[in-house]
């Protein structure tokens, strides 16, 4: 089996990010750069998979600047077998379609000089910078491939994906034929850290660059960027009887028009 990991390299999500007011811009100077964190566990639900499976080989790719060899290195590390990159400076300019198109070219560049198809698609199920959760579905179209979303859980047969998905009210199983394309959500477990072996072993792997034609125009414009509200600060109710806080907490909301 044959199974491609797409993944993108953004800013570290646990540092909390501002607005250059001057540009316009998040400000990610000096902000580390990670793997994005939903495509650490497309990648980890996939290294499970090869592991149950086995006779499986596992490819990671990346639209990303030159630094992505940083990310894709470490894929190597937890996992994956084989690494490609699409170089291009202004990927974070890049909106959905345009990555959904590039990542399509490159994916048929791969398969055609392998000469044998990927049977799954793993993609996290957003990034943690623009979490638009579309890019996945787009390359499904463009592949013209099924698609099953915000997975938590995989299993194959011959021929086929059987995907545990959450929803808004619970779980659902799902069969689709491979290929086929799958976006990851959080599982109820966390991605594996690296060795020290697999880290020396991932640094003398070499990534590959795939060169193709990355659009720079999209019928998508960006208005906007601009900084969420800041939450106002609670109020707390510390003195009285039981009733008396209850009377006093529906008179606030009744004053803040909350009902």
């Amino acid at each position: 089996m044959e199974i491609l990991v797409c993944i993108k390299q953004v800013a570290d999500d646990s540092v909390e990010i501002f607005m250059n007011e001057s540009t316009g811009r998040p400000a990610l100077e000096g902000v580390e750069k990670v793997v994005n964190a939903f495509d650490t566990y497309a990648l980890e639900m996939a290294a499970r998979l090869k592991e149950a499976k086995g006779d499986t080989a596992i490819s990671v790719l990346s639209l990303g600047g030159e630094d992505v060899t940083n990310s894709l290195k470490n894929c190597l590390a937890v996992g994956a077998d084989e690494a490609f990159c699409v170089k291009d400076g202004n990927y974070q300019e890049k909106d959905a379609v345009i990555v959904a198109q590039a990542l399509t070219k490159a994916i048929q560049e791969i398969e055609a000089k392998r000469g044998k198809k990927f049977d799954i698609i793993f993609c996290g199920k957003e990034t943690t910078d623009f979490a638009t959760g579309q890019v996945g579905i787009m390359l499904a179209d463009e592949l013209n491939y099924g698609v099953v979303t915000n997975l938590v859980d995989i299993d194959t047969e011959t021929g086929k994906v059987i995907a545990k998905k959450e929803t808004e009210t619970g779980y659902e199983k799902v069969e689709l034929a491979s290929p086929c394309v799958v976006t990851v959500n959080k599982p109820n477990y966390e991605p594996r850290y690296p060795t020290i072996k697999s880290k020396m072993a991932a640094r003398k792997k070499e990534i590959t660059e795939i060169s193709v034609e990355v659009v720079n125009e999209s019928p998508v414009k960006e208005v906007q960027l601009f900084s969420p509200p800041k939450r106002q600060a609670g109020v707390k109710i510390k003195a009285g009887t039981a009733e008396e806080i209850v009377a006093q907490a529906i008179q606030k909301m009744l004053e803040a028009k909350v009902f």
